[in-house]
């Protein structure tokens, strides 16, 4: 990635763009002090983005990557007022994790839709039939269960 360094070029690798992402980061702790997207961009790669989706793609991968990596790298999102933040709490984490959960399921089901299959079989999960058995039980009582498991490698 190119950058500008008092009218020089510069060449920003992604080790270094890394780096520069976490330092910067350390000074934006809480959601309440988020730091955009164009103002982290400019301030790893020393230049002001022209094209919004395909300038900041590489700085989006390596915030993918560091949250990978364990980095406790929030976001929040609004059209004037979002950006990323190193999560201060639990509950700022808890708030990150669960807005991601949805966002994943709500994808997970428009595919399993569109492959006119359920969610848990999508998920690799085996559903049986099961009868309630047992003497002296009233017919409600043996209706079918149904019971997932979850077969995936922990």
């Amino acid at each position: 990635m190119m950058g500008n360094d008092n009218g020089r070029t510069i060449r920003v690798r992604d080790g270094e763009a890394k780096g520069r992402i976490l330092t910067i980061l350390t000074r934006h702790v809480g959601i309440e002090n988020a730091i955009g997207m164009g103002e982290l961009y400019e301030r790893v790669y020393g230049e002001p983005w022209s094209n919004r989706i395909n300038d900041t793609r590489a700085l989006r991968k390596i915030i993918t990557d560091l949250r990978f990596a364990g980095s406790l790298i929030g976001e929040t999102r609004g059209k004037n007022c979002g950006g990323y933040y190193l999560a201060r709490s639990a509950h700022e984490l808890k708030m990150f994790f669960d807005r991601r959960k949805a966002e994943a399921l709500k994808k997970l089901k428009m595919i399993s839709v569109m492959m006119n299959v359920g969610l848990p079989e999508l998920l690799g999960q085996m559903s049986l039939n099961l009868k309630a058995q047992g003497a002296g039980r009233r017919a409600q009582d043996n209706e079918n269960v149904q019971m997932s498991l979850d077969l995936r490698a922990e």
